[in-house]
């Protein structure tokens, strides 16, 4: 039995040493890949060339010539925001939205941010900032306040450059911003409320994010906190290069939400570059009327899915007229950039250079061709007309669509070429389902043309699947697609 013990003690100093060293193992297994970042020498690197702007609006009566200075600009930030809060309830930014106040009070001047690119003064913003501005002061980092002017705003893209009048200023450094990834940690610093030099951070959630009101703009969406005030301010990657002005917010309150839009730094600074050498900018045009690829149309184009730009209709006398683009291709790729949807193509097309080549890659009739086009200029006034007319005697209804036949002189006000059906009136069947509304125009079915109901009916009668149906709606083309054997 004496001898025993010694065994057992050896296999029970075994075991704990085994238990520790799981134990340790399991601890390492558990260590997160890699940190989180630590952004304090980045912050020092860049806040220098990060400024304060304020746009005080011209006084009653004033010329708007820009003699106030930058009182204001010191009061007590919390001060500040509490007014601003309980006047701006609507929640609108203050780089937003001029208060109502009463006949005694001074202009309260909008705030934002912006970041200077050059060493002799000039600085990027947001248009929204500094529009209709009596006098601009900007606040530097070592607290300088200069009067700026305005060199160029572009309201397409919401950018603005401003000039102030100094020199060896602190600038930022150019990053690239399709290098950027989704996930990819990025650094806002602006002056929301007024509370200046502050810093958010985040990830970046979505890239090529288009919005309604900004067609030539490809947003970054990022999840970092923008606030009233931020606007115009760098979004910065970890290696301190500036890849985005913060611009906009998705909020149902006016505060933030966790939906932040940047303007990529590439976009930006062409844009910039043609405001300081023209004070105005100039962009491609291909001369299309697009839409998206939906299950429906991608499955009568013969398309693996929903994808491209759909075009609904080419401008007489346009780049696309003259390259031989036609309604009802589909748009797959532009200058070797694929053209997911149709919020893809105007950006793409905005950044070539008038009179420059681009190659564009469709779908016509199941057969993927490459067409090379000269780009132009987007002309400065592109008009949309509106439809509507006198009603019809009705036809027929099939479908559930009271077709109509298109009489000469509504033809000659819709500018059309062709002749086409007129929906007079839609009840419940599968051009309902379809989308069509009364006032309609059906110019084909896939590339076949209808000129009269009998020919639309015909057309129908004949798919053996879903149809594209060419329609014109209040002066705009789209095609919508329809299954005729579902009624």
């Amino acid at each position: 039995m004496q001898r025993l013990r010694h065994p057992l003690r050896l296999y029970t100093l075994l075991i704990v040493a085994l238990l520790a060293l799981s134990g340790c193992g399991g601890e390492d297994e558990s260590r997160p890949v890699s940190q989180l970042p630590d952004f304090t020498g980045l912050v020092e690197s860049v806040s220098p060339a990060v400024v304060n702007i304020s746009a005080v609006p011209p006084e009653p009566g004033s010329d708007g010539s820009g003699e106030r200075g930058g009182e204001g600009d010191d009061g007590n930030p919390m001060e500040d925001w509490l007014r601003r809060f309980f006047e701006e309830g609507s929640g609108r930014g203050d780089d937003e939205m001029p208060m109502p106040r009463g006949p005694e009070s001074t202009p309260h001047p909008s705030r934002g941010s912006g970041f200077i690119i050059s060493e002799d003064g000039y600085i990027l913003t947001n248009r929204h900032v500094v529009s209709d501005a009596g006098q601009i002061i900007v606040k530097l980092n070592d607290r300088r306040q200069l009067v700026a002017r305005v060199v160029g705003q572009d309201r397409y893209s919401d950018l603005a450059v401003l000039k102030v009048d100094a020199d060896d200023l602190p600038t930022v450094e150019i990053g690239d911003p399709k290098a950027l990834q989704v996930g990819s940690w990025v650094v806002a610093i602006g002056s929301p409320f007024g509370f200046e030099t502050s810093v958010t951070a985040g990830i970046v959630s979505a890239k090529q994010r288009s919005l309604a009101s900004d067609q030539y703009v490809p947003f970054l969406q990022t999840d970092v906190a923008i606030n009233p005030g931020n606007s115009g301010g760098p979004l910065f990657n970890l290696a301190g290069e500036v890849v985005g002005i913060n611009s906009q917010i998705y909020s149902q309150t006016g505060g933030y939400q966790g939906v932040s839009f940047a303007i990529p730094i590439d976009i930006a600074m062409d844009v910039a570059g043609q405001l300081r050498d023209s004070g105005s900018v100039t962009r491609g045009w291909l001369g299309v009327q697009i839409q998206d690829v939906n299950r429906e149309l991608a499955e009568s184009f013969d398309l693996k899915r929903p994808e491209g730009a759909l075009v609904a209709r080419v401008v007489p006398e346009s780049p696309a007229a003259s390259a031989d683009i036609q309604a009802g291709d589909v748009i797959l790729s532009f200058n070797d950039h694929a053209v997911g949807d149709a919020a893809a193509l105007p950006p793409l097309v905005g950044t070539i250079a008038p009179g420059e080549q681009a190659s564009v890659t469709l779908l016509r009739d199941g057969d993927e061709q490459t067409i090379d086009v000269t780009i132009e200029a987007l002309p400065e006034d592109l008009m949309t007309r509106a439809g509507g007319g006198e009603p019809r005697r009705e036809r027929s209804r099939p479908y559930g669509l009271t077709l109509e036949p298109l009489d000469e002189t509504e033809r000659r006000r819709l500018d059309l070429e062709q002749d086409g059906v007129r929906i007079g009136a839609v009840a419940e069947g599968a051009g309902a389902e379809a989308g069509l509304q009364p006032g309609d125009v059906v110019l084909a079915v896939g590339s076949e043309k209808v000129g009269s109901p009998e020919a639309l009916r015909e057309a129908l009668e004949a798919a053996d699947g879903p149809v594209a149906l060419l329609v014109v709606r209040e002066g705009n083309r789209l095609y919508l697609a329809m299954r005729p054997g579902d009624d």
